[in-house]
């Protein structure tokens, strides 16, 4: 029986996410399958995968066929890698235990380098909220300074409509206190 490693579908419309299955090769995308070996979420960033490696690797060297979106999970995973490690190991190449310490020095070094993704990213993200507050504080100064201008201009028409009128006036109060007189 032709076995395929394929992702099954679950989750809402434009919401999905999918479990990793092995599958005969004639059953439906989301029918019947052997066994569930991991999940795959690509609506998180970065995309979360939880997968049983054993399993999946154990599949692999029974000769189970991935999709390509799962054999780049797999990859990713270090699945591909274990197994030709594990091919070397049989060839005489090397003994286990290098392969092992080769498999955990390739594994350490991707993870050091999705630290370093991760850390570019949070830099790039405070750079951004910081890039975007000076802007704000801009605005916001623009804005005071049309304020302050719009309250001086209104101050000088208002000082400006009562100095005429307290010219009147005074004019009035002169000519009233010499009739008086």
């Amino acid at each position: 029986m032709a076995t395929k490693i394929r992702l099954q579908r679950h989750g809402r419309k434009s919401y999905a996410f999918y479990s990793i299955v092995i599958a005969d090769v004639r059953a439906p995308r989301d029918g019947k399958f052997i066994e569930k070996i991991g999940t795959y979420n690509p609506n998180t960033n970065p995309a979360t995968v939880d997968l049983k490696f054993d399993r999946a690797l154990d599949w692999v060297l029974k000769g189970a066929q991935p999709t390509d979106t799962v054999r780049n999970i797999l990859s990713r995973e270090g699945v591909y890698m274990k197994k030709h490690l594990l091919g070397g190991v049989a060839k005489g190449a090397f003994g286990e235990a290098e392969a092992e310490a080769k498999f955990e020095a390739w594994k350490n070094n991707k993870q050091s380098g999705l630290a370093t993704l991760k850390a570019k990213d949070e830099e790039a993200k405070k750079a951004e909220a910081k890039a975007r507050l000076e802007a704000e504080k801009k605005v916001n100064e623009a804005k005071a300074k049309a304020l302050a201008e719009k309250k001086a201009a209104e101050e000088a028409a208002k000082a400006a409509a009562e100095a005429p009128a307290e010219e009147a006036a005074a004019t009035e109060e002169a000519p009233a206190e010499t009739a008086a007189e």
